[in-house]
């Protein structure tokens, strides 16, 4: 018997994009993602943080740019021709986000997610929603909202500002 909403929600089938940072692969809600373009050059902004690489201007919009690896501390950061940008709508916000590459859309069922362990990494447990396993892949899943708008992102609003 679930007892909260956050439970009997995860209950539902979910459909992520599922992208690579690293050799591991992340799972975000597709409602989430607005379109996926690649890697451009940005306008960076003086003193934001590092994983801040700047802005681009989508279409008369201004859209920070997040570099995940460097975010989750996932050592040296490459730009390549599978570099991607996965541009979110969090939050009545448009933020893009860096990683390696997209993998595709998965859709999960409740008994395919588990609960993320405990464990030392970049990623702060908070942002997980658990762990899927499909066939051989596990993919890491993450609230994406939660994770921009988190008081250390909140440098995202004051660096476009």
């Amino acid at each position: 018997m679930h007892t909260n909403y956050e439970q009997s929600a995860s209950n539902a089938i979910r459909e992520l994009l599922t992208f690579t940072l690293g050799s591991e692969e992340y799972g975000i809600e597709i409602l989430k993602v607005q379109e996926i373009r690649g890697y451009e050059a940005v306008t960076t902004i003086a003193n934001a943080p590092e994983f801040i690489k700047g802005v681009i201007n989508l279409r008369g919009v201004i859209v920070p740019i997040v570099d995940m690896r460097i975010k989750f501390k996932l050592g040296s950061v490459t730009y390549d021709k599978t570099t991607v940008v996965i541009i979110l709508n969090v939050a009545n916000r448009i933020v893009g986000m860096v990683v390696d590459g997209v993998s595709d859309v998965t859709t999960l069922k409740a008994d395919e997610i588990k609960p993320a362990p405990e464990f030392g990494s970049g990623l702060d447990v908070k942002y997980l929603q658990g762990l899927g396993a499909v066939d051989e892949r596990m993919i890491i899943l993450v609230d994406i909202e939660k994770l921009m708008t988190s008081r250390d992102m909140e440098l995202v609003e004051q660096a476009t500002a």
